[in-house]
Parts: structure tokens; C-alpha cells; sequence
């Protein structure tokens, strides 16, 4: 469904940080697209985003923004439990829909999200931000052009000690669960781009995994309550497994592993060479490359070519924005296109989906588990 306008006319639901420091300015930085509206249910936020990036139109209510008829894109940029619910009512009103991870809980409802989107000829994209880095940019090429060779092993790091600190309000978490059970955490709010990149890089997909998670630091302050409780979360996790192609991966997750933002390293080894992408902000750089070969085995730093960076941009830049701008040029591009190019959708989202209510399967039955799951088994 291409745009009448022949701009691509975004209404952005959630005036959060991740809203004012990744999504709009990548909005801002495409000539493609015009920033319409922003809608917040507290509209004191929406309205102070409003003034800073001159957007035009501001809404308390999320349900005025999907209603207007001239709004192409919807970008669902809040908490995690809204956006299933909010991504279907931007699908009804016939808009593409941008949204942050997860789309839903249980994979079957993105799943389900994705084929109602296809069916009405729109197109879906994840916030899968680090997938659109210019060096795993680069990296998925070195890969598709054969440096690699075949890829063997597959190993996916989030390091990130931003929780360490108990007294960091932790965010997104459901204050009414029950705490004497380990709740899903890490895993899935920071596992999920790594996963993302591990089917994206290796070809293929997880179909056996087994893995652990652990509750690290008992006692944290929520955002929610503005109170230190007692939070059974999974801040640590690891899972191992075998992908549908022969190759054979590993990741690891956690709020308490020392290091910088935003902390993701991707490492694929093939037949001829291996690659390790660190996106981690150190030194003023926020991502490095580096390659080895069969016969060159010491590691070495690539330059990345200016061409995988959006206009202006620089691995000195904040990840969030320079990361970002590529996954919203992407899609700017993919919908003014009108082809069936369309990657990290909703599709893509649902896989990793289902490989974290694998792995928490896993777990909890102290067993490998396949993948596809059986049906009914994550809800």
C-alpha cells in the first residue's frame, strides 16, 4: 500500500526516551517521511515532544492518532504489554505499523498480527535495532559474499551492567507476579536482537534448544512503585542449541554483566574465516568489526564502507540514533517500494518469539525443547 502523498506520513503512539532519542529523530533524518502526530496518554509529554521536533498534531489518546485517515505509518513505541492490542488497531485502520519488541507475549499472536497485515497488503517491521548497525550491516554481507565460507558456530553475547545497581529503577516488569516463580526478564527484553541476528547471519533457524536462567539480585527498586521489592526476574541467562541447517549456536543475556551500552556481540566461524561485531560504546566508538581467515587467524579491524551509514553518520554518533535511522530508512524504503521486500517483520519477530518460549520451556522442564513448539504450548 503505497502513500497518496508520495511521503510516508508517520503518527507516533508513546513520548518515552526511546521515542525522543531513536525513533523520531530517525524520522526526522529521512526526507521520505513527514512526522504528523504524537499521541501519549500522558499529553504533557506529547506535547513537549511536539515543540521540540515540530510535530503538528498531539493526542492524549492513541485511538485519536490510528484514526486519522491521512497517517500511512504507525510507530508503537510503548510499554511492552500495549503493543499487540495497539499494532492490531493500526492494522484495522489499514496503517503499517512500526513496533517495539515484543509484539506480543505468546508467538502464535504475532504470528497471527502478521498475517492479518499481509492480508490487507501492509508491511510490518520490529524494533530490532542492532540488526541495522552499519557494521552488521556490513558483516551480513561479508557473510552472504562468502568470507565465512560455510558457518559452523554461532555465539550472541548482550552484555549489559546498567542493573547491577539495584537502586537503578528497573523498567517493564509485572509487579503482580507471582515472585516465588523466576519471571521472564533479560531473555526476552534485551535476548530478543541477538536472537534476532543469530537467525539473520547464520541462514537459518534455532530448532533444538536447552537453556538456564538465573535471578542474580533479589531486591530492586521498580519503576512502577518507586519502591525497593522483592523482583524473581531472569537478569542472567544462557541457552545453547542447533539450528535447522546443522550449525550450531549459543547466547547469552543479563542486566548484570559488566560492560557499556548497548553491549550486543554477534560472533559467526564458518569453514573459511569468522567475523566478531562488538556494539558496545567504548572510547568514543560505538561499534567495531573485526575479521579473521584460514590463513590470516590473527584478528583484524575492518573499516566499515561510508555506504552503510545513514546521511551525516559516524560510528562517533549515539548508537541509538545512528542505529536507528538505518531501520527507519529501511523501512521508509520497503513501503514506498510497493515490492515484498519487508525484513525484520512481524514474521521474523514471531520466530524470536518462539525461540524465548523455548527457551524458558527449556527451564522450566529442565529439557532440550524443538522448535516449531506444539501448539498452545507457550500461551
Amino acid at each position: 500500500m503505497t502513500p497518496r502523498s508520495g511521503k510516508v506520513r508517520v503518527g507516533v503512539l508513546g513520548a518515552g526516551a526511546w521515542a525522543k532519542f531513536a525513533h523520531i529523530p530517525g524520522y526526522k533524518r529521512d526526507p521520505r517521511c513527514e512526522l504528523v502526530a504524537i499521541a501519549d496518554p500522558i499529553i504533557e509529554r506529547a506535547q513537549e515532544f511536539a515543540a521540540e521536533f515540530d510535530i503538528p498534531n498531539v493526542y492524549g489518546s492513541h485511538a485519536e492518532l490510528i484514526a486519522r485517515e491521512d497517517i500511512d505509518l504507525v510507530d508503537v513505541c510503548t510499554p511492552s504489554a500495549t503493543h499487540f492490542d495497539l499494532s492490531w488497531a493500526a492494522l484495522e485502520a489499514n496503517k503499517h505499523v512500526l513496533c517495539e519488541k515484543p509484539v506480543a507475549y505468546d508467538y502464535t499472536e504475532t504470528l497471527r498480527a502478521s498475517a492479518f497485515a499481509k492480508s490487507k497488503g501492509l508491511k510490518t517491521k520490529l524494533g530490532f535495532t542492532f540488526r541495522y548497525a552499519p557494521s552488521m550491516r556490513y558483516m551480513k554481507e561479508l557473510i552472504d559474499d562468502g568470507f565465512i565460507g560455510t558457518p559452523f558456530i554461532f555465539n550472541g553475547y548482550e552484555q549489559n551492567s546498567q542493573w547491577l545497581d539495584p537502586q537503578n529503577p528497573l523498567r517493564q516488569v509485572d509487579v503482580e507476579a507471582d515472585q516465588s516463580i523466576i519471571q521472564v526478564s533479560s531473555l526476552e527484553g534485551y535476548g530478543a536482537p541477538i536472537m534476532d541476528i543469530g537467525h539473520l547471519f547464520m541462514g537459518s533457524r534455532f530448532e533444538q534448544v536447552v537453556g538456564t536462567m538465573r535471578n542474580f539480585i533479589p531486591e530492586r527498586m521498580v519503576r512502577q512503585t518507586g519502591t525497593m521489592m522483592r523482583m524473581n526476574i531472569d537478569d542472567g541467562d544462557i541457552f545453547i542449541g542447533e539450528f535447522a541447517n546443522g550449525a550450531i549456536g549459543s547466547i547469552q543475556t543479563s542486566f548484570v554483566t559488566v560492560g557499556n551500552y548497548p553491549g550486543i556481540e554477534a560472533r559467526v566461524y564458518g569453514s573459511k574465516g569468522a567475523l566478531i561485531c562488538r556494539l558496545v560504546e567504548e572510547n568514543g566508538i560505538c561499534e567495531t568489526l573485526k575479521a579473521a581467515s584460514a590463513d590470516q587467524v590473527e584478528f583484524r579491524e575492518l573499516e566499515i564502507p561510508a555506504r552503510f551509514y545513514p546521511p551525516g553518520g559516524n560510528r562517533e554518533e549515539s548508537w541509538r540514533s545512528l542505529f536507528y535511522a538505518n531501520l527507519v530508512s529501511s523501512f521508509i524504503t520497503e513501503i514506498l517500494s510497493d515490492g515484498p521486500e519487508n525484513e525484520g517483520n512481524f514474521d521474523d519477530g514471531a520466530h524470536v518469539q518462539e525461540l524465548i518460549n523455548a527457551v524458558e520451556l527449556s527451564f522450566r522442564q529442565r529439557k532440550w525443547i524443538t522448535i516449531p513448539l506444539a501448539p498452545g504450548v507457550a500461551s
